[in-house]
């Protein structure tokens, strides 16, 4: 028996166990039907890709963490915040009562009450978010923790290391998160002037060239501040001079996104999410105390918004995210308001949005004019018709680019957050969201909507259907590698 017989003989058996482990290990029919034509029609390379990029990490769970190892210490906090929940669900006003099961789901999933007593401020752009945060890092008295996808070494990068730096020095504990691919540009000389400051700082799941791709796959999109235990911020802008729209920037790209201030008990979940990606990514086990987590009797609000935080990741058991959405979706009776950068959904979310539009939901949708990946864009691009025909109103910005993750249920919910209207925030990526069940602040994110809207494109059907054979079939195939994006 030659040599090149045995080669293909094995590479068959090495084939067929793949394939089964592609059906076995990928819960999502359309994505396994993606891996398995990828690793039988592209020899070895499929192999590697699926590898690299496909394994299924929540049923695996490799990124188990807790915050707390003591199992009757966690059954006694899970009571206590069911009960806590309960108790401000019931007090709440009409439109909490109406957003019940949206509030149960996330209870549920993620174990995150239902808060009230928040103040709640909308910072539309980094000109508006990042004089916030310095001022409220400048306050700081205990503690500040940071968690970022994407943190640049600019000057609004750097004026914040200043901040951390200072800060560190006069005695506080200043904790930092960077995600190693996303904040790549981050540079040794900074790590090592922060660490010689007091402050302790680590990269989440740290890149190494053996595991490349997997660790490049799995991203810490999150972005997270939390000063004091009682101020945080949550949304969709990363720290980098891009976000800021200023006369001196007037030659770049105009950026289009979305932040939250939080003050009250909102805090507690964000900082409950940073200190278990700490424990993780720093392999530390932080000591809780009041000063981490503040007593609600602490907190003066003057807002009294009712806010809850739901996150998901390859650590979670369900994708909670994903599933909020279409809870969110499903609960609306008037208008649904989604602005995303990347719109590539999953067939739950398409489904949903087609089955609010054909009920009589006005549904619109905002989405870049340009995308920064030709193949999202085109991958996009290939949902739009079964949309526009079913009445979902599309609209191309076009003053820059819009990067908001954002949806507005019936003026009364407001959604913001990281994560983007695609499957890799739904399955890959750590994503977090912020919901706010509120009419004030629903009413300021759908003025916003409807502003944004004037500097974007509505998209018509019958132009639409004009697109060449060819651009259609390339959008097409691009939407084949969709569950890979």
């Amino acid at each position: 028996m030659s040599l090149l017989l045995i080669s293909e003989i094995v590479y068959i058996i090495i084939l067929l166990l793949v394939c089964f482990r592609v059906i076995f290990d990928t819960q999502n029919t359309t994505k396994t039907l993606a891996y398995l034509l990828l690793v039988v029609f592209i020899p070895i390379l499929g192999i590697i890709f699926y590898f690299s990029f496909g394994v299924n990490y929540r049923i695996r769970k490799i990124y188990d963490k807790k915050l707390l190892r003591n199992e009757q210490l966690q059954n006694n906090l899970e009571a206590e915040l069911i009960s806590y929940s309960k108790g401000v669900l019931k007090g709440g006003d009409e439109t909490v009562q109406e957003s019940k099961k949206l509030v149960n789901l996330i209870l549920k999933e993620n174990l995150s009450p239902l808060t009230n007593n928040n103040d709640v401020k909308l910072l539309i752009n980094g000109e508006t978010k990042f004089p916030e945060v310095i001022e409220s890092l400048k306050q700081a008295k205990e503690h500040i923790h940071i968690e970022y996808y994407i943190f640049q070494n600019d000057n609004i990068g750097n004026q914040i290391f200043d901040i951390l730096i200072e800060k560190a020095k006069s005695g506080l504990k200043v904790r930092f998160i960077y995600d190693d691919f996303g904040s790549r540009s981050i540079k040794n000389k900074q790590i090592k002037s922060l660490k010689n400051a007091g402050v302790d700082i680590f990269p989440f799941y740290k890149i190494k060239l053996i595991a490349l791709a997997n660790r490049m796959n799995y991203r810490n999109h999150r972005k997270i501040i939390v000063v004091d235990g009682h101020t945080s911020f949550v949304g969709g802008i990363n720290v980098s001079d891009r976000y800021i729209n200023t006369e001196p920037n007037k030659s770049k790209m105009y950026w289009r996104d979305t932040h939250l201030k939080i003050y009250g008990p909102a805090t507690w979940y964000l900082q409950y999410l940073f200190l278990c990606d700490w424990n993780f990514c720093a392999n530390d086990n932080v000591e809780l105390n009041n000063k981490l987590f503040p007593h609600i009797s602490t907190f003066q609000s003057n807002q009294d918004k009712h806010v809850q935080i739901t996150a998901s990741g390859p650590d979670s058991d369900v994708p909670t995210i994903l599933f909020a959405l279409l809870q969110a979706i499903n609960l609306a009776e008037k208008e649904v308001l989604i602005t995303t950068p990347y719109f590539i959904p999953s067939n739950s979310i398409m489904d949903a949005i087609l089955i609010s539009a054909k009920s009589g939901v006005k549904v619109k949708l905002i989405v870049p004019n340009i995308s920064d990946s030709k193949l999202v864009n085109a991958a996009a691009s290939s949902y739009y018709s079964t949309l526009l025909k079913s009445g979902v109103e599309i609209y191309r910005y076009k003053k820059g680019f819009v990067h908001a993750k954002t949806m507005v249920i019936d003026d009364e919910i407001a959604i913001v957050g990281t994560a983007n209207m695609d499957v890799r925030s739904f399955d890959l990526n750590f994503e977090v969201n912020a919901i706010v069940y509120d009419e004030e602040t629903a009413n300021l994110l759908r003025t916003t909507f409807y502003n944004d809207i004037l500097d974007a494109t509505k998209i018509d059907l019958d132009e639409w259907e004009k697109r060449s054979v060819f651009n259609k079939f390339m959008e097409k195939l691009a939407r084949l590698f969709s569950p890979m994006l």
